[in-house]
């Protein structure tokens, strides 16, 4: 492989997960079967919906009863009020709040909409609903490890989900698990092309590469993993909390 040159391998999975599926085993299964290989060095981008099917997110609306906050929170934002109870669980609290639209920080610390819990390609019956799992960085660590058990193979894995982006129209894949991937690459003490000294330039590498993998996974292609081969990326234990910016520090939600 030249150097610089990425691959982005799209991995098929046809099936519909279920709650107790060997996770690990499924995707290295489908990664075999399109004779892709595993390597060392690859990234693996999954998407968070199998792994939340397979670790049973998956909730009824049906078994929901809403509080009068619920019921109060969806008459503004006129939202199914049982849908607002679930989201206030998976909550530490609301960020903003208008009609269609409720912007949460999870209790993983993500700022996103609806705390992440999505409708869309998750089961024929509309009144259920998928949350993200409980700790992406542990289910990224799972498949990272068997993956390793079963090949021998040293890889890193990112769970993606989408969400929206302040200032910009359209959603974009981001990481919110990692294992075995450091997701910063900072350049702050290096110089730039014209000597001068960098103080704070540290890129989201982990985002990017699930942004990169969106290209290929789409919404209804059936593609839920993608391998990216050939990038360069820097080993590490890092947790995904350590991308999520303080709110102390964070101008927009002073």
């Amino acid at each position: 492989m030249k150097s610089n040159v990425i691959e982005i391998l799209p991995v098929k999975i046809a099936h519909n997960i279920q709650s107790g599926e060997r996770i690990q085993e499924t995707i290295i299964n489908a990664i075999f079967k399109e004779n892709f290989g595993i390597e060392n060095g690859d990234v693996l981008v999954i998407a968070q919906k199998i792994i939340s099917k397979s670790e049973g997110r998956l909730v009824s609306l049906d078994t929901i009863t809403p509080s009068e906050k619920s019921i109060q929170i969806g008459n503004v934002t006129k939202k199914d009020p049982r849908l607002i109870e679930i989201i206030l669980n998976e909550s530490k609290k609301i960020i903003r709040m208008s009609e269609r639209i409720l912007i949460v920080e999870t209790k993983h610390g993500f700022i996103c909409a609806n705390a992440g819990i999505d409708k869309s390609n998750v089961d024929d019956n509309e009144k259920k609903v998928l949350l993200l799992p409980k700790n992406p960085d542990r289910s990224a660590n799972k498949i990272r490890l068997e993956i390793k058990k079963k090949t021998k193979k040293d890889v890193a894995v990112i769970i993606s989900d989408t969400f929206g982006r302040p200032f910009r129209i359209g959603q974009v894949n981001v990481a919110i698990g990692i294992s075995g991937i450091n997701p910063i690459k900072s350049y702050i003490g290096t110089k730039d092309i014209f000597g001068k000294n960098l103080y704070v330039t540290e890129i989201a590498v982990a985002d990017e590469l699930c942004s990169a993998a969106e290209l290929v996974m789409e919404k209804i292609a059936m593609v839920p993993v993608v391998i990216i081969r050939g990038y360069k990326y820097k080993k590490g234990n890092n947790k995904i909390h350590e991308i999520i910016r303080d709110s102390k520090r964070d101008l927009f939600r002073r």
